[in-house]
């Protein structure tokens, strides 16, 4: 027990001293009154109205230190947060940047193919327009020949053999001289 008071002492000491005091005090005889010495018992209460102040504003400062810490811990928490969401929604736009692109690739790639099928089949119109032009000629050229063939076939006769030129080896040309070169007419 302290019979001076002790700024530094904390509260929780002095109420334990102030109890130890009042524990040992002696009883008044035939009855549960205690007698206790005065100036010790106003010395603790001094000594608490003292410290209380001081400890008062240590626990404030407790308090605040801890009220910060946690309003400190609520805005990370919220910065946090509210990162995550920004970059969720930049990640759903990313999204749906990639979604559109696909889609728009998708329409390219269809509209190219639909003009590629309708270039083939102009192409395709084209060449067999020129190819039943040529069988059309083809056929009135193949209808010449056979006239001209008739005619010649006349002009022939036709008792007599037809002279294949490819078959003849060594073919004797009118108005050859000796030398066998070719006189002109």
């Amino acid at each position: 027990m302290t019979d001076t008071p002790n700024p530094t002492a904390g509260l929780l000491e002095i109420i334990d001293d102030l109890a130890a005091l009042v524990e040992e005090a002696r009883t008044s005889p035939l009855s549960t009154n205690i007698k206790i010495d005065r100036d010790q018992a106003l010395g603790l209460v001094a000594e608490l109205r003292d410290n209380l102040p001081t400890q008062v504003a240590r626990a404030d400062e407790v308090l605040a230190d801890a009220e910060r810490t946690l309003e400190d811990a609520h805005r990370r928490a919220e910065e946090i947060v509210a990162t995550a969401r920004a970059r969720a929604i930049e990640l759903v736009q990313d999204e749906q940047v990639v979604v559109q692109a696909e889609s728009r690739a998708a329409d390219i790639v269809a509209e190219a193919e639909r003009r590629a099928a309708a270039l083939r089949a102009d192409a395709d119109e084209y060449c067999d327009g020129r190819l039943a032009d040529f069988e059309a000629d083809l056929g009135r050229l193949t209808t010449q020949v056979r006239a001209g063939r008739s005619k010649l076939a006349e002009r022939l006769g036709t008792g007599s053999p037809r002279v294949r030129w490819d078959a003849v080896s060594d073919p004797e040309w009118p108005d050859e001289d000796d030398s066998g070169d070719r006189r002109s007419a």
